[in-house]
């Protein structure tokens, strides 16, 4: 029976990374995906002449961020990411940037005076708490917020709370607005991304590492940047972009994917229409997985949702299975439209977002690339949260009720409608939600995935899954393959 050193269950963008980084370390890899198609939410197709995406994405953290290090260390081939640009509100109104920094939010005149000096204080006093160390994750937006704010407020706060989220603010955490607002910024330090791409074929730590205490190995630059970081994130108060290190892929979400597919190398297999139903372990250790029929590996790495695990794995110990339950879930709703011209009110380069009757993300992606739309029309995406249990097709007809209200005669320049129904990430970033670990209670099972990592969102958010896979892994002896 033919055995491989790793088996990838999932050919989602974190089974793709996950295949290709461990390829690189000399594993032979094999991919198993039970759909026919690859790359999951990572994905372009046509419709009606269009480009769609699946769902509509910023890919964020693009200079120092997570899917900056895999590429830089992994990729052969380099997509090209266009500035994101900016976010907007549009009211029946008014159209203009949302606030990145105490300056723009004392003038953005969309909310009351005394509301905006309130959040104004309350993004102050979090900002600062968090800088000097104090754990927020568990402090919802809404407990920062006095009692007095008046509807538009929090419309606008729950509207942002979504769009990081997926939940609103009682249920989104101070430190999630931190983070996805840029005010705290992510980064991977350097000194990881070496630690795991140092060819360590004799299973040895950096020598550095192996004969210095852990408090002197760190370079000079990252102790300098921790002592100036406090200083550095209040300074963000008045000099902060929301956009800061955010793109698009040009030619659109396969062009990532594509980069991806074109870096594997030989020794990763992909199999399609393969789906696995049982995770094989013998003492206390996978050893395999069975599908169409039975695959040994040494190590497995499964990229789906961890909730199935239970299901795929009698064995797991009673106490994990009840922490996974804990896994919060948030679906949402994409409307592609394509125009038959390009409309003044979609006359910029970014996203916005509607607050005063119901959130939506639009996206004008053929304005990053007009390739993407026949000449002289346009595509938009919307997207919506659908939270609930209600009508799914009552719920549809809603959204599009909420795009003809916010975007008046569009339907009439209407010519394609795409409807997609997709849980965007596989955790929702809840105050009480659960991520798993990257390690399983199952020696050598391992999972990677936007539920098992709550920084960013997203491709940026597998990102960061995958390489704290690596990381723990690498520590566990299982990255790098022996000759």
């Amino acid at each position: 029976m033919e055995k491989y050193d790793i088996i990838v269950v999932g050919a989602g963008i974190s089974g793709l990374l996950s295949a290709l980084t461990l390829s690189k370390h000399g594993n032979r890899v094999l991919v198993l995906e039970k759909d026919h198609t690859v790359g999951g939410n990572c994905n372009s197709y046509m419709v009606d002449g269009f480009q769609v995406d699946t769902g509509a994405h910023a890919i964020t953290h693009l200079q120092k961020g997570p899917l900056r290090h895999l590429m830089d260390n992994y990729f052969d081939y380099m997509p090209v990411f266009e500035d994101y640009g900016h976010y907007f509100i549009r009211t029946h109104d008014h159209f203009m940037k949302v606030p990145s920094n105490i300056k723009e939010l004392v003038t953005f005149d969309i909310l009351p005076r005394k509301d905006r000096i309130i959040v104004t204080q309350a993004i102050t006093k979090a900002l600062t708490l968090s800088t000097f160390g104090v754990d927020l994750s568990k402090q919802s937006v809404y407990d920062f917020m006095p009692d007095n704010l008046c509807k538009d407020t929090c419309d606008f706060m729950d509207t942002i709370s979504y769009f990081l989220s997926g939940k609103d603010m009682k249920q989104t955490s101070a430190q999630r607005i931190l983070a996805g607002s840029s005010f705290v910024r992510d980064s991977v330090p350097q000194e990881q991304m070496e630690s795991i791409v140092n060819n360590a074929e004799q299973h040895t730590e950096p020598v550095l590492k192996s004969i210095l205490p852990s408090n002197l190995h760190t370079s000079l630059q990252a102790r300098m940047d921790k002592l100036s970081n406090p200083f550095t994130s209040l300074g963000r108060l008045a000099t902060n972009k929301v956009t800061y290190s955010q793109g698009y892929p040009r030619k659109g979400l396969k062009a990532l994917l594509n980069a991806l597919l074109s870096s594997l190398p030989n020794s990763v297999e992909i199999r399609t229409g393969c789906k696995v139903n049982k995770i094989i372990t013998s003492n206390g250790k996978a050893i395999g997985v069975e599908a169409d029929e039975i695959y040994y590996a040494d190590n497995v790495i499964f990229t789906g949702f961890v909730t199935d695990l239970p299901q795929m794995i009698e064995s797991l110990p009673h106490s994990y299975v009840k922490e996974l339950e804990g896994v919060v879930h948030t679906r949402s709703l994409t409307i592609w439209t394509g125009l038959n011209t390009v409309m003044d009110e979609f006359n910029y380069i970014g996203s916005e977002i509607w607050f005063k009757e119901r959130p939506y993300w639009a996206m004008p992606i053929s304005n990053y690339d007009a390739s993407l739309a026949p000449k002289g029309k346009q595509l938009v995406g919307f997207s919506f949260i659908l939270n609930g249990d209600g009508n799914e097709s009552q719920r549809i007809k809603d959204s599009y009720e909420t795009i003809y209200s916010a975007i008046p005669g569009i339907e009439d320049k209407i010519e394609m409608t795409h409807n997609q129904i997709t849980i965007p990430e596989k955790a929702a970033v809840t105050i009480d939600g659960y991520f798993a670990d990257n390690r399983t209670p199952i020696r050598n099972l391992y999972v990677a995935g936007t539920d098992t990592d709550k920084r960013s969102m997203g491709i940026t958010r597998a990102a960061y899954s995958v390489i704290e896979l690596l990381k723990k892994m690498n520590e566990d002896r299982n990255l790098h393959r022996l000759n």
